[in-house]
């Protein structure tokens, strides 16, 4: 290759590598995680109850949701999660975190009771909002957010039984779309970058 091919190369390459900044700059984040995450089909609007009534996601238009699912006799997966979501939460200012509301989705409605869950949630922040229904408004939310649970016999032991589930918390948007499954052990600092994105 001559020198003058060489150079023209070199600058083809640079042009293509400029091109792709800019695309993926003006390409909004929320369309590129879609598409490169796979979430387009995924989440949607549910109903479940709370202590207080009835929640629909819909309620929360306007805001960022967090939303996880577990059960309170989680031993530490849950716990984990949770206090992640809390700690994201206080580490923004108060008008940023008046914007994000918490939602902890029991998949153990036979033991989890609504006021179980309130004061579980609450444990965690004051407007962490504990979730449950029956189990095929449960399965029907799982389904949708592309999540998994079931139920697993523990012989010897008091509690009987104890559930594996998927640990992601879901990132869902002002407009009720799902922005991101963020990954169990996701650092706190990469969660609040994540939140602050979409604020």
């Amino acid at each position: 290759m001559s020198t003058s091919n060489k150079f023209l190369y070199i600058i083809a390459l640079v042009v293509l590598f400029s091109a792709g900044l800019l695309l993926a700059k003006y390409t909004p984040w929320t369309q590129q995680s879609a598409v490169n995450k796979g979430y387009t089909n995924l989440g949607g609007d549910f109903v479940l109850e709370s202590l207080e009534g009835q929640v629909k996601l819909e309620d929360y238009r306007g805001k960022l949701v967090l939303m996880y699912f577990g059960f309170t006799s989680c031993p530490d997966v849950c716990p984990t999660a949770l206090s992640f979501i809390a700690a994201s939460m206080r580490a923004l200012p108060k008008d940023l975190e008046a914007q994000i509301q918490p939602l902890f989705i029991s998949v153990d409605p036979k033991r989890d009771t609504l006021d179980n869950l309130a004061k579980y949630s609450a444990y965690f922040h004051p407007r962490m909002l504990g979730i449950t229904g029956s189990t095929e408004q449960i399965d029907q939310v799982v389904k949708s957010y592309g999540s998994y649970y079931t139920f697993i016999p523990l012989e010897g032991s008091a509690l009987g039984y104890t559930v594996d589930h998927t640990s992601r918390i879901y990132l869902i948007g002002q407009e009720g779309q799902l922005i991101s499954a963020i990954a169990h052990g996701t650092p706190v600092d990469e969660i609040i970058a994540l939140l602050k994105s979409h604020l």
